[in-house]
């Protein structure tokens, strides 16, 4: 008796994300939700483009996060979200799947492109995570287009933070989940089966004390293993960083046996919310498989492969 055939893999495959959370149909205007889908369709566009043409799945993430962290709509780059002493600080990683070298930053605050610092820590210095000062001079030093602080001020951000103020002011909670807004990141793999993974954020609103989250810290956040999966996740980043998540759902893939679609829903629908986290990861798996688990009413999304057309997807009952 032979065995069953095994489908081939897609030459290539890309998954992005905008961030996951309370999104339902009811409280996004139909204008806001077209907006939404339009540029996560662009940052799928960005990144497919160079992985049809060949080009490493390194590249193909970074350009697909470039191209929503140039866009207010989502918390990073430009439409980063406030901290508590009204401030733009951006985290953001990137990893190797082939090579696992990874670069990372935290606290940073000129850097036009987040993504690029964190790529240019990986490629041009020994280290793996740079943090606030040291970190935005290592931008300057690299020559990374710079803005200032008036470049990243959206106005509903800004008006977030007051409201979170106010909420506090009346001694309700400073961390009201409906007023956060969502990371961004993306995976890939390559026609040559190598994979990569890129997150970036502004954190939480009214964050306080230099905190930093769960996106730029690699196998909490963000990773990636050619020998198993690439990971981007989103959502409440102490309990992402409690749990190792991204590391987690690839040690189990790679020791485990388990699909990606499997570890991830593990991780996320269970352990994650035994730990009273949410939130949601995208993968690309070294099967070539790629897909989401996520906990939360909805997350931004999207994929496309070179076998499939492009999905765009927001809440929880489609896609």
């Amino acid at each position: 008796m032979t065995s069953p055939a095994i489908p081939a893999p897609p030459a290539w495959a890309l998954v992005v994300h905008g961030g996951s959370g309370q999104m339902r149909r009811a409280a996004i205007a139909s204008g806001q939700d077209a907006a939404y889908r339009a540029e996560l369709a662009a940052a799928l566009a960005a990144g497919a483009a160079i992985l049809a043409a060949g080009g490493g799945a390194v590249d193909a993430v970074a350009a697909a996060v470039r191209t929503l962290e140039d866009d207010p709509l989502f918390n990073a780059g430009r439409g980063a979200v406030f901290t508590a002493e009204g401030r733009i600080e951006h985290d953001a990683a990137i990893m190797d799947g082939q090579t696992r070298a990874a670069g990372a930053i935290a606290g940073v605050t000129r850097t036009r492109n987040p993504v690029d610092l964190a790529r240019a820590v990986m490629a041009h210095s020994p280290h793996v995570l740079l943090a606030r000062e040291g970190a935005d001079i290592f931008s300057l030093e690299m020559g990374l287009p710079q803005a200032e602080p008036g470049w990243f001020r959206v106005e509903e951000r800004w008006q977030a933070l007051q409201a979170m103020k106010a909420a506090a002011a009346r001694g309700e909670s400073v961390f009201d989940k409906a007023l956060k807004y969502g990371t961004v990141g993306a995976v890939a793999r390559d026609a040559a089966g190598h994979l990569a993974a890129a997150t970036s954020t502004g954190g939480l609103t009214g964050k306080r004390w230099g905190r930093i989250g769960d996106s730029p810290l690699i196998g909490a956040g963000t990773w990636a293993d050619d020998r198993a999966v690439a990971i981007s996740a989103t959502g409440s980043g102490e309990d992402f960083i409690r749990l190792a998540a991204a590391h987690e759902i690839g040690a189990r893939v790679r020791m485990l046996g388990e699909t990606p679609q499997d570890a991830a829903d593990i991780v996320v629908q269970h352990e994650l919310k035994a730990a009273d986290g949410d939130g949601g990861i995208i993968f690309v798996g070294a099967d070539g498989s790629c897909g989401w688990s996520f906990n939360t009413p909805g997350m931004f999304r999207g994929c496309v492969t070179a076998s499939t057309k492009p999905l765009v997807a927001i809440y929880d009952d489609e896609g």
